[in-house]
């Protein structure tokens, strides 16, 4: 099994980076979601907003990959979380639904409202394989290599979504333009308060492609 843990700092107030968390998808950093769907979306007694989404994501095997591994490219993601208006808390986790055996990816996110206004999001994952024939640590490995690469894609995304919440409050019919295109310049307000954590070593020889995101 190997783990990992992260925290980022946002400028921005938590009820704008809750917003932009939940509108996330699609962005042009999330070319490997193909789709994303609530299936349900309640209120508990205190108030909280239950939802939860199915998520459909395309990945690609790495070259030492043993061929038929896996029937298909793509992986269904259960998401479910947990909106705390009073607390200022929102709590998600999100694991895959298939390829289990390949390879289990479970996350967790938390972002808090700091006490200076800003928000505080924790990022933690486990990732086990149960695939034996002597592949088990280095499937570890490599999804772990590539959810720390992802991680990044992810703020991108968010930080996009952010851009253009700001950009529809100085004016809504300008909305889009950077959306669009990636390589607009934006300007990201996340940055890492506490270095990434992380058990096992990695493999030199995994690949790193964009697309390589999960069994």
């Amino acid at each position: 099994m190997r783990f990992f843990s992260q925290s980022f700092l946002y400028d921005d107030p938590w009820s704008i980076v809750s917003l932009a968390f939940y509108l996330r998808y699609p962005n042009p950093y999330a070319s490997h979601v193909l789709s994303c769907d609530v299936i349900s979306r309640e209120f508990t007694p205190s108030g909280a907003l239950l939802t939860t989404r199915l998520i459909l994501k395309r990945g690609a095997l790495p070259r030492w990959a043993p061929r038929g591994i896996m029937s298909r490219a793509e992986s269904w993601v259960i998401e479910e979380s947990e909106v705390d208006p009073l607390g200022k808390v929102v709590r998600c986790v999100t694991r895959n639904l298939d390829h289990v055996k390949v390879m289990q990816v479970q996350e967790t996110q938390e972002f808090k409202q700091a006490p200076d206004g800003k928000t505080i999001q924790k990022t933690e994952a486990s990732i086990i394989s149960r695939f034996g024939w002597g592949l088990t640590k280095r499937i570890e490995s490599h999804g772990l290599a590539r959810f720390k690469a992802n991680v990044q894609r992810s703020r991108e995304g968010v930080s996009v979504i952010l851009d253009l919440i700001r950009q529809s409050r100085l004016n809504p019919m300008t909305m889009g333009a950077a959306y669009l295109n990636p390589t607009t310049p934006m300007r990201y307000a996340a940055r890492p308060i506490s270095p990434e954590s992380s058990q096992g070593n990695l493999d030199d020889d995994s690949p790193h492609d964009d697309n390589d995101t999960r069994f």
